[in-house]
């Protein structure tokens, strides 16, 4: 049996899928006292400089997304060994970040159970559609479908619908827990902005979480986005489709600089963690380097990432994603070679 055997890789994973609670508590500390830091220190300097207050918020912004590891952490039961101080710490980050908790596990568990699967897209991930299905879809399907591949609307508008708007209601058919954590969450955000407004004013606050708020849910969905909308991702119907192949294909490796790695929680050995969500961020990066098969996996760096915005459709048959471009030359080859009669004998 191969040493890349998926069984034998499973259980080589194993031992780290267990938290270290010194590990945890110190990540908590190091994540959430500097971002309160920060907030103070940006409220301080807007005496100064509105641009020394730009600049301390772009890196409290980085700790928002390292809160909100930590929180992806909780929803996978993976930070504390304790089922409900992960629920408690979750629901704490949720508010922080403006996800509910429960809500944002439910989903993000469809997500992980269903990843690269052709026939079960629609919960907790990125809305992609095979070249077939664009070309067959409606006018207004398209349109609608353009826009949201745009990446002014899904990395700038995004950030405002899905954690403003989106996040603040409970899905259809919810669980009662699901609903009363998602009105916990929204009570609790309310509760702390309006403190904040009434202690140091609507303009100040808005001054800096805006800039917090902002940045970070753009690098959130950005990292959610490329570390599965890369060109040779993994995509197969039920039938064909497979857990470990969908981890390890149809997730990247995301090398980051390593202070950009240390604020995005190692989230960026997104095949790791696919393959075993219940491994804690700050084991990834080990798992990944003792393992061959998981060093295997596509690399992509910052820059190669960005050739990720003109990903749009996925090609079933070239396995790979494509742009409108390409697609739009495929249909007219073959538009021309339907037009050109059969040749008689």
């Amino acid at each position: 049996m191969s040493k890349h055997d998926p069984k034998i890789l499973r259980k080589q994973i194993a031992p780290y899928e267990k938290s270290n609670t010194k590990s945890s508590i110190r990540q908590v500390v190091n994540t959430l006292v500097p971002f309160f830091l920060l907030w103070v220190l940006a409220y301080f300097a807007l005496s100064i400089s509105y641009l020394l207050t730009f600049g301390i918020c772009i890196v409290a912004a980085g700790f928002l997304v390292r809160i909100f590891i930590i929180f992806h952490d909780c929803c996978h039961g993976s930070f504390f060994k304790n089922r409900h101080a992960n629920n408690i710490l979750g629901t704490i980050t949720g508010i922080l970040t403006l996800c509910p908790y429960e809500q944002w596990k439910h989903s993000h568990s469809i997500h992980h159970a269903t990843s690269s699967n052709l026939n079960k897209r629609g919960t907790g991930d990125v809305w992609v559609l095979t070249i077939d299905e664009y070309m067959e879809a409606s006018p207004m399907k398209k349109l609608a479908y353009r826009l949201y591949r745009n990446p002014f609307v899904m990395f700038v508008l995004g950030p405002i619908y899905i954690f403003l708007i989106a996040y603040r209601f409970n899905i259809k058919n919810a669980r009662p827990r699901e609903r009363r954590n998602t009105y916990i969450t929204n009570i609790s955000i309310v509760a702390i902005a309006g403190l904040l407004c009434w202690a140091i004013g609507w303009q100040a606050f808005l001054l800096i979480q805006g800039p917090i708020f902002f940045i970070s849910g753009s690098l959130g969905i950005w990292l959610f986005y490329v570390q599965h909308q890369f060109e040779d991702s993994y995509f197969e119907n039920q039938e064909e489709w497979d857990y470990v192949k969908a981890a390890l294909d149809g997730s990247s490796y995301y090398k980051l600089p390593k202070v950009l790695q240390w604020l995005t929680g190692n989230i960026g050995f997104h095949h790791v963690h696919h393959l075993s969500p219940r491994v804690p961020n700050y084991y990834l990066e080990e798992v990944h380097n003792k393992h061959e098969r998981l060093q295997e996996v596509q690399t992509i760096t910052i820059k190669t990432s960005l050739r990720s915005l003109k990903f749009r459709l996925w090609d079933e048959q070239g396995k790979r994603f494509v742009g409108f471009k390409e697609v739009k030359i495929l249909t007219e080859k073959k538009k021309r070679s339907t037009s050109i009669p059969a040749q008689v004998k």
